[in-house]
């Protein structure tokens, strides 16, 4: 949920504070919550003023010390701790494909990332961030008042992912036949299954060998067995998200396994499996939202 995703048409016209939209905020006050803490596995400097910067959300708690039940509190605990740790494995997995040459990285739903911002990425990488235009309004309004400078090269690519976003990026300046690295952080569990076997397919005809991928993807087959999990509950009743509402209910496609057929070197892990080796974040639970969530890290080999 780092970005904004795409939804049935009805949809369509939303603002940075309702609709999935509003979801790039919930992880921005999760990402403030981790920066926040004694034992911070990644830190996000902008993330409170993206919080503050919006009425709707500016009472949220941005520091862990704000929560009166700290970890045990389901949304700003449990949940802002799967966040924290979700930005730290993706930072990681950026930095190491940019380590082993990769200059473009491609923001998939960038809503309010900060990786150029905040990522020691050299001169020469050029961040491409695909969102609605009034999503990345929002950030460059943020971020210009706090004089914030990029490290990396940024574009921003102001475009619907139900429209021709492949196009738009290539017309920002995007070379397929160099290595990059892409995120797809949050999103495609909003999208029906044939955007997101459209998506995958694309990745794969725009990236070239030593590129990476990395997304999230959702392997429940009912989603509504966990409408009453604490988790959902917590989003829903007291910040007025409902996840599973947003969330696309259909079938989903084996994406790990398509990109494997097409050369990939591709693994899956729960985001327990990285609880365990980095020291912190969720565990499994009763009744547990989190447990058909899976993360898949992708990389096309070098000859």
């Amino acid at each position: 949920m780092t970005g904004t995703a795409p939804q049935q048409q009805h949809r369509h016209q939303e603002s940075v504070e309702g609709g999935v939209a509003l979801t790039a905020l919930l992880v921005a006050a999760a990402r403030a919550i981790e920066t926040h803490r004694d034992d911070s596995l990644a830190q996000d400097p902008y993330a409170e003023h993206f919080v503050r910067a919006a009425p709707v959300c500016a009472h949220w708690p941005v520091r862990i010390q704000q929560v009166p039940d700290g970890d045990d509190d389901p949304l700003w605990g449990r949940f802002a701790r799967y966040f924290g740790l979700r930005t730290r494995v993706l930072d990681d997995f950026v930095l190491r494909a940019v380590h082993t040459g990769a200059r473009q990285l491609v923001l998939l739903g960038a809503g309010l990332d900060t990786r150029a911002y905040r990522l020691d990425l050299p001169g020469d990488c050029v961040v491409y961030e695909i969102d609605q235009t009034e999503v990345l309004a929002f950030k460059h309004r943020v971020l210009a008042d706090l004089g914030a400078a990029s490290k990396a090269q940024r574009v921003t690519v102001g475009v619907d992912l139900r429209a021709d976003w492949a196009g738009a990026l290539s017309e920002a300046g995007f070379d397929s036949a160099a290595p990059s690295v892409w995120l797809a952080e949050g999103l495609l569990f909003y999208l029906p299954g044939q955007a997101e076997t459209y998506l995958v397919d694309t990745v794969h005809r725009f990236t070239t060998r030593g590129s990476a991928f990395a997304y999230e993807a959702k392997v429940e087959k009912d989603l509504l067995a966990y409408r009453d999990s604490r988790i959902y509950t917590a989003t829903r009743e007291r910040i007025g998200i409902d996840l599973l509402h947003l969330f696309d209910g259909g079938p989903r496609p084996d994406s790990a396994a398509d990109l494997t057929a097409r050369g990939w070197s591709t693994t899956v892990h729960t985001p327990f499996d990285l609880t365990r080796r980095h020291g912190r974040g969720p565990l499994p639970e009763p009744n547990d939202a989190l447990e058909g969530n899976r993360w898949v890290f992708a990389h096309r080999p070098r000859p």
